[in-house]
């Protein structure tokens, strides 16, 4: 079995699939504009050292979604999947869920009284 593996300060991220936009229901497919990729990372390499030999860990770990620029990420196809490797500092951004206890609450089965448990609080 094969698998890739970061090295440094790279990061190996698998691309997600945009959605496609609708209106109505006739999909415009994405045309011509270049556009920031979606990804999740599958890898990451253990940092890099400063000139005095420190180690600087890495801040991203595996299963974060983040916007990768344009250009300066190389695609790399490994076993019939395409990935993008390139360096954790390139990233534009990580894409951080927030999660809001009164809509998790909502869609517990329980049923729980929003009210009540914010009392509680």
């Amino acid at each position: 079995m094969k698998k890739l593996e970061a090295l440094f300060d790279a990061i190996i991220v698998k691309p997600i699939e945009n959605e496609e936009t609708l209106y109505g229901n006739i999909i415009v497919p994405d045309m011509g504009k270049e556009k920031n990729e979606f990804g999740e990372v599958v890898a990451v390499g253990f940092g890099r050292y400063t000139l005095n030999g420190d180690l600087i860990p890495m801040q991203l770990k595996i299963g974060d979604k983040v916007v990768l620029p344009t250009q300066g990420f190389t695609k790399l196809p490994f076993e019939g999947v395409e990935y993008y490797v390139g360096p954790e500092n390139q990233v534009l951004a990580k894409i951080v869920e927030i999660l809001d206890l009164k809509s998790i609450l909502i869609e517990t089965e329980e049923g729980m009284n929003v009210e009540e448990l914010e009392q509680g609080l």
